[in-house]
């Protein structure tokens, strides 16, 4: 247990030393105002920007709930208009009795579940792990501009491979800029197949189908504000069939920058009126979904550019 304790430590420090490290040669920053709305903001041609981020899933129906994700992230603008990214992912997952739907429960009151809990585990007792997940692949087109154009749109694509799940995300990207870019309002339409590994007999197949949008103001010369909402559906098969979860997510941002760095910190939360059906029903309780999802989301990324 006191091997296990560490593990979230040497997880944080490793993305501080990391960015600390890297902050001393960098030499102006890009934007990334919203914490998980992807934007058609890219790098130059020939630039690259370093970018940490750090999120925390948090307080499911009961008991203890904590599921860290680190993505270590190098970019790289191939054109102007088509940007290459590179990420390491790391994990750590701290439940305790955490599920209370008596469906997933059998007879017990609660148990111990959740994303990233094998189904092998014994649900009486608490569960913490964590460690390298895997690494992803990211490629964003941009179609339009929105600096010249009223509407900016571009495509995303992102295999990810890793301990607890296979993945391939595809997006629509949408961005209006106004008030001399002031004002920025965003939207994703996320797609993804999915295959979980930490689940008994492995490789299970899952799809979701995620709807972004959030807005964005520069209030002062270095700071932005925002709020961003989060439409999710989740499918017991892939290519989106079999709807079992819906939820809606929303919550607010703030983003910093400078000449040298960016930081930005947003904070999703899980209205009640979640929906499970279709055989997904041990996975809901209270009016809210958990399996992969929690109360809270909270991310913070930063960002360094490298010439």
């Amino acid at each position: 247990m006191k091997t296990m304790k560490l593990t979230i430590k040497r997880l944080l420090t490793f993305c501080l030393l990391i960015a600390t490290a890297l902050s001393f040669s960098f030499a102006y920053a890009g934007e990334g105002a919203f914490g998980w709305i992807y934007t058609l903001d890219l790098q130059p041609q020939g630039k690259w920007e370093f970018e940490q981020r750090l999120q925390l899933n948090q307080q499911q129906a009961a008991g203890n709930y904590d599921a860290w994700t680190a993505r270590t992230e190098l970019e790289y603008g191939a054109t102007n208009d088509l940007q290459l990214a590179g990420y390491v992912n790391s994990y750590f997952t701290s439940a305790n009795q955490n599920y209370t739907n008596p469906e997933a429960c059998e007879e017990a009151s609660s148990c111990t579940g959740g994303y990233g809990v094998p189904s092998s585990h014994d649900p009486a007792t608490p569960y913490r792990k964590g460690g390298l997940e895997g690494g992803s692949l990211e490629a964003i087109y941009r179609i339009t501009n929105p600096v010249t154009s009223p509407v900016g749109l571009g495509l995303y694509l992102e295999p990810t491979w890793g301990k607890n799940k296979d993945e391939l995300e595809a997006r629509v990207l949408l961005q209006s800029n106004f008030i001399d870019d002031r004002l920025i309002l965003a939207g994703n339409i996320v797609a993804a197949n999915e295959r979980l590994k930490f689940i008994e007999n492995g490789n299970v197949p899952e799809s979701m189908l995620d709807f972004l949008v959030g807005a964005s103001y520069r209030f002062a010369p270095k700071w932005s504000a925002g709020v961003e909402a989060r439409f999710h559906n989740d499918y017991s098969e892939l290519n989106l069939k079999n709807q079992v979860q819906r939820a809606t997510f929303l919550g607010p941002n703030i983003h910093y920058a400078s000449k040298d760095w960016w930081i930005t910190g947003a904070w999703r939360y899980q209205l009640a009126g979640g929906t499970c059906m279709g055989g997904g029903e041990a996975e809901c309780s209270g009016a809210r979904v958990w399996d992969s999802h929690s109360v809270n989301e909270f991310i913070v990324k930063v960002g360094f550019p490298l010439n």
